[in-house]
Order: structure tokens, then sequence, then C-alpha cells
């Protein structure tokens, strides 16, 4: 893990995150950078890239729920330092991956098809069953001189099959043929352990909190 976390590589990847959820680009906040997502579970996001009184400053300022605010530290730093409305979330990962991911020999396992879409600079890869079923999906955007990987998911009914590797080596494959090598992404838990046995390293943590609603 890097000793200090480039604003840069943060906002690089927030970049690829609008795009692949279509929103506006993020605009810089004191230190860091926000994001207005406009869900009613999302409303805004406010990431930083380190620890420091601007993040402290919001987490006393913000009492509306479903504003999340995300920092490159451990909770460890600053969760007994901020109001209790705060609820931490699930860990998240920055992960780096700067050269050809480290794929074994694998097909796309028998009653499975692919499917390719795209929109802005993001290109979608999704994993069909027989039956019609969405089984696995995923997408990489292309920003500056990265590639941005997003919403990787295999469903529960489709797990164990390799569609998550297969449909990772496609988006890669998609990304290569563009000139993007350079690989950034945000893992949770079990989505690190995957990626390490591709190559990925952990550039730093992306920890994040959010005041839920009573309802």
């Amino acid at each position: 893990m890097k000793n200090k976390v480039s604003a840069e590589m943060v906002e690089n990847w927030l970049k690829g995150w609008c795009l692949s959820r279509e929103v506006a680009f993020p605009v810089q906040y004191r230190s860091g950078f926000k994001v207005h997502v406009g869900d009613e579970r999302q409303k805004e996001r406010f990431v930083f890239p380190e620890l420091n009184d601007d993040f402290f400053q919001l987490a006393y300022s913000i009492d509306e729920p479903w504003i999340y605010l995300k920092v490159s530290a451990a909770s460890e730093e600053f969760m007994d330092k901020i109001p209790e409305r705060w609820v931490l979330q699930p860990q998240g990962y920055m992960m780096i991956c700067f050269q050809p991911m480290k794929f074994r020999e694998i097909n796309l396992a028998e009653g499975y098809r692919l499917e390719f879409s795209e929109y802005n600079s993001t290109f979608v890869v999704k994993i069909v069953a027989e039956n019609g079923e969405q089984a696995s999906i995923g997408r990489v955007s292309l920003i500056d001189n990265l590639a941005v990987y997003d919403r990787i998911v295999t469903e529960k009914d489709h797990q164990r099959k390799g569609l998550a590797t297969f449909l990772l080596k496609e988006l890669e494959k998609i990304a290569l043929s563009r000139g993007f090598s350079n690989n950034l992404l945000v893992a949770t838990e079990e989505g690190k352990q995957l990626y390490e046995t591709l190559g990925w390293q952990m550039y730093s943590l992306h920890t994040s909190i959010v005041i839920p609603s009573d309802n």
C-alpha cells in the first residue's frame, strides 16, 4: 500500500465511476471531491484522498441522511472522533494493476453466452444464462490513461463457475484493444481476494460512512 495517496488517482477513479453511473464528473471540494449522485440512498458523495480537517468539518456539519463521506484511511483513525450518527460501511479497497492481469486458461462455462454494449466511454460485458437470466455483469470506463472497472457482479445462483474471472478477462481485452493497460477499481472484501489472484495490488483503503434514514 502506498504511503501517500495521489489526489489525481482518486479523482480519475471517481471520474470513471461517474462515467459508469452516468452522473456528472466530480468537482473539487477543498482537498477532496464532491459528486452529486441523485439516488434516493446516495444523494451525494464526498471523497478525500487523506484524512484531514476538511473531512472532520463535513462529518460535524452534515446531519442529512444518505450523504456519503469516503476517505483513504482506516476507520480506526476517525470513527471515535466524529458524531455517533455516522454509520461505518463495509470496508472497501482501492486496487491497481498496471500490467496485464494474470489469467489461467479459462473458458466460458457451458450454457452461458456473452453480450456487449457501451455508452459514453464505458463498455459493458454481460454473461447470460440459457434461460436468459443475467448471470454476471461488469463495466470498464476509459478515462485519461486509466481503465476503471466498476460494478462487477455475479448473481448468487451462478457463482463458483469462473464467470467473474472470465468477465474481467473480456473487459481487459476491450481496454487493451484501446491502449489502456493501467487498471484501477475499488473492491469489496470478497472481490479483493479474487483480484489479488489476478495480479492486482491494494493501493489504499477506501472507507465509507453515511447517516442512514430512520425508514
